[in-house]
């Protein structure tokens, strides 16, 4: 098994530029995970999230996996419209999902659902297209279900995300991207209550556990998995908000219970109390891309300067998380 992790440090100094779409080297993109990941699974069975959301998406336009699609020059449609997005609003990563309807799924049912229709029909996965996993925020924030309880430290978790990503290497997936966690005590519903230091920890553990753990996964040599360093990235964006175009990064721009909106969508980091804005999507969506390998525009020293810049204060950053 090769992998790769590719922090947002130095590539952050072009990910505000635009990258150019390229013939793709995966042949189709598959896509699994929850509403930070969904195009529409959880609106075309329910009409929800209602406007001002975005065409089912849950922020006010595209979402990452779309901006990586489109950088690849691929397509990404739901799977309840005959795609190959199976991420589902609500999911947690194991079976569950915190929206406590019975037909809605949680990660492994996502992925094991798609592997049984596999082997239902005599077919493997396809061992050029893209694999994506982004999960585990609904494994630990507060939640409304009645069903499913938080976890409060991150095995489960991870070996939940390591079944899937063991499951589709076994499959014949050959190219799988794992996203890991931005700080959660850092998003509008948690930054200013008490459990803050709390989450942010907790996502520190699941991140360094979710890196080790797919280090050691017993899996063929020409399994390539990377993983996207969604936290490193959020840490520089909230160290330096201007240098990424944002005027606010610690409030919500939609707030869904007053049904207030600002007028500056794009200059938030967060659409709602949970989820990114889809400016925030682009940027991953950016470094998604660069992490695959897709060329970079050419080397700008005034962005430069922003990245590195950015780099100095995300480490200045996570030392004084450290210290808390």
């Amino acid at each position: 098994m090769n992998k790769k992790i590719v922090t947002a440090g130095f590539l952050t100094l072009s990910i505000l530029l635009p990258i150019q779409a390229q013939a793709s080297s995966f042949s189709g993109l598959y896509a699994f995970g929850d509403s930070l990941t969904d195009t529409g699974n959880l609106f075309n069975l329910t009409g929800q999230p209602p406007s001002p959301y975005f065409n089912g998406r849950v922020s006010n336009g595209p979402v990452w996996v779309e901006y990586l699609a489109d950088k690849l020059n691929l397509s990404i449609q739901p799977s309840t419209s005959n795609g190959t997005n199976f991420a589902f609003a609500g999911a947690t990563t194991g079976m569950a999902n915190t929206l406590d309807v019975p037909q809605f799924p949680g990660l492994q049912q996502e992925v094991f659902g798609y592997l049984d229709f596999l082997t239902t029909n005599s077919l493997t996965a396809d061992p050029n297209a893209l694999y994506t996993v982004w999960a585990g925020a609904n494994d630990y924030l507060p939640t409304d279900s009645q069903i499913f309880v938080p976890y409060t430290e991150p095995t489960t978790t991870v070996n939940n995300l390591a079944s899937v990503v063991g499951a589709l290497a076994n499959a014949g997936a050959k190219n799988i991207l794992v996203v890991n966690l931005p700080d959660l005590g850092e998003i509008p519903r948690t930054n200013m209550t008490s459990d803050a230091n709390r989450l942010n920890n907790l996502t520190q553990a699941h991140n360094t556990l979710l890196s080790q753990t797919l280090d050691n996964l017993p899996l063929s040599p020409d399994v390539d998995i990377s993983i996207l360093d969604v936290n490193t990235l959020f840490d520089t964006i909230l160290a330096n908000p201007a240098n990424y175009n944002f005027t606010n990064v610690t409030d919500n721009c939609f707030d869904r219970v007053a049904q207030t909106l600002c007028s500056n969508p794009n200059e938030y980091l967060f659409w709602d109390d949970l989820h990114p804005t889809t400016a925030a999507h682009q940027l991953i969506g950016n470094l998604a891309a660069q992490t695959l390998g897709v060329p970079e525009p050419s080397f700008v020293p005034g962005v430069a300067m922003i990245g590195l810049w950015g780099v100095a204060e995300v480490l200045r950053r996570q030392k004084q998380k450290s210290s808390k």
